[in-house]
């Protein structure tokens, strides 16, 4: 039994070698805008499954910076479309007035309307998990990323991309995607949270850790729990490790994605 285990450890360190040895964890691109700019107060969050599943990535992210002790808060809204690509959404609807954010549940479930005007410091949006790398769709994600941006800043609103992950079994998608998103972000100067780096990362340190449901692109629990992780390094430029917020994760496996999605913006934005 023992020597079972113990040629399990040295198999799953070969493969965390490997894949460190073969595929470059990283963009080559640098990235432009290193800079977050102010501790946002709300959030808008565009996208699709990836951010609604687990009971949603703002959730656990939310969860996260009031766990840091600074009494901040983070009011967020998830504006998603299941399967969908980043130009499937209308961004200048979802900033019409009187649209989207115009009141929050707050308290015993009662209604608070927020004040009139820009109802967001902060847009984050993502493309379909391969988008950004598909031959007929490259195109598509950049015009969209650029366009989006452009409505944002015209309003107010911070634009932000948020780089997504490898296919489990498709870890080359990594630095194809840490490319597209860079140069995304560098042409319409806009921060990329490179969540996809981290999910990289985390399984470089621990081979055996599942951040993936089974059809191997979603995200499990604990991959929603990195890139919420990954999305608070990014933002506060702080790190996560030691936070309190757990997401039911055992005290091991969130010390490896908090350090995994630290590491990550650090060495993102220091290339």
């Amino acid at each position: 039994m023992r020597i079972s285990v113990i040629r399990r450890a040295m198999s799953l360190a070969l493969v965390s070698m490997l894949l460190t040895a073969q595929q470059p964890l990283h963009a080559q691109t640098k990235p432009t805008r290193v800079d977050p700019g102010p501790t946002p107060e709300s959030i808008l969050w565009i996208g699709n499954s990836f951010f609604y599943y687990n009971n949603s990535m703002h959730n656990h992210f939310g969860r996260l910076v009031a766990a840091s002790g600074s009494n901040a808060r983070v009011r967020s809204t998830s504006v998603t479309i299941s399967g969908s690509g980043l130009d499937w959404h209308d961004v200048e609807s979802l900033l019409r007035p009187n649209g989207v954010g115009r009141y929050s549940f707050v308290g015993d479930n009662e209604i608070r309307f927020n004040k009139p005007g820009r109802q967001y410091d902060v847009a984050i949006m993502m493309d379909c998990s391969q988008c950004p790398i598909h031959p007929e769709l490259q195109g598509a994600f950049h015009q969209a990323a650029q366009k989006y941006a452009d409505t944002l800043n015209r309003n107010g609103i911070r634009p932000m991309l948020f780089m997504s992950w490898a296919y489990k079994d498709k870890p080359e998608m990594t630095a194809q995607l840490a490319e597209q998103y860079t140069r995304a972000g560098n042409a319409s100067d806009a921060l990329v949270i490179p969540a996809g780096l981290a999910f990289a990362k985390a399984i470089a340190k621990r081979p055996d850790v599942e951040l993936y449901e089974a059809d191997k692109r979603h995200p499990s629990l604990a991959g929603t729990y990195l890139a919420a992780a990954t999305v608070y390094a990014a933002l506060y430029r702080k790190s996560p490790v030691g936070l309190s917020y757990s997401a039911g994760l055992n005290a091991d496996l969130v010390n490896v994605l908090q350090t995994a999605a630290w590491e990550s913006v650090q060495e993102y934005f220091k290339q």
